[in-house]
This record gives C-alpha cells, structure tokens and sequence, in this order.
C-alpha cells in the first residue's frame, strides 16, 4: 500500500499596524533558512486551529497580541516553500503596541508598500502585491476598523 503524502498547513499573518510614526506592515527577517524576510507565520500544530495558530505565530515572532480581522487567502502552490509542499492560509490582522523580534524572527521592521525589502522569501511578495490590491479595492473602514 502506497503511503499518502499530504501538504503541510501553515499561516500567515499580514500585521497592520498603525503608529503615527510609522505605519504599515510587519515582516520579519528570518533567523532560520531560507534567509530573508517574511510575514510573520509557521506551522499549525496538531489540535490547534488556523485562527488560533495566527494569534500564537504572531505573539511568538513579533511579540504582538494581534486581532485577526480577516482570513484573506489561501496559497497552495507546490514550490511556495522550498524546504516543503506547504499550504499557507494568511490572515490580516491589527495590532498596537510596539513590535519586538522574538523566536525565529532575528529582526523586524514596519514597511509600507513603496519601500519592501528586496530580499523576501517564499511567495510573501507575491501575497503583500495580493494584500494591497485587495487593501486598494475596498473602503478602508469595512477592513480596517479599530473597534
């Protein structure tokens, strides 16, 4: 009997947050490989949730209590993770308070979309292009409440 090989769940978690000084997205650059920057995200753990997931990565990297506000997309493609077949379903998500780099985040930074980083891995660019076209559709106020 053939043995079944199945994707590996993971979440995502486009963090906006809105400082006066500074306002915009959280990526966070990578401490383990692949070396670059990334939403925060990572694995699901077995009996855990996809939301519950989103809140505990985003603590974990960004020391952050986050509100998820959306569940935005699911991205599936086989060759998104170059270490697995990975299917990452990304949440938006406010946040206030003042970021910090924790667990696997060696650093982090707030950008905006004129000014992303060069260097960011797996499909993330493609998912942050996604997020602001779909952010640039929408009245902000229907996504983005701070209720």
């Amino acid at each position: 009997m053939k043995q079944r090989k199945n994707p590996v769940p993971t979440v995502d978690i486009i963090i906006e947050i809105n400082t006066r000084e500074n306002p915009g997205i959280i990526l966070i650059e990578r401490h383990n490989p692949p070396f670059g920057w990334a939403l925060p995200g990572g694995f699901v753990d077995y009996g855990e949730s996809l939301e519950d997931a989103a809140i505990r990565e985003a603590r974990e990297e960004t020391s952050l209590d986050v509100r998820l506000i959306k569940q935005f997309h699911s991205y599936s493609k086989p060759d998104r993770d170059p270490r697995q077949h990975t299917i990452t379903t990304v949440f938006i998500a406010s946040a206030t308070g003042t970021p910090k780099a924790a667990d696997d985040a060696k650093n982090l930074a707030i950008f905006q979309e004129d000014n992303l980083p060069d260097s960011i891995v797996f499909d993330h660019s493609s998912i942050i292009q996604d997020y602001y076209q779909f952010k640039r559709n929408i009245p902000e106020h229907i996504i983005f409440s701070n209720h």
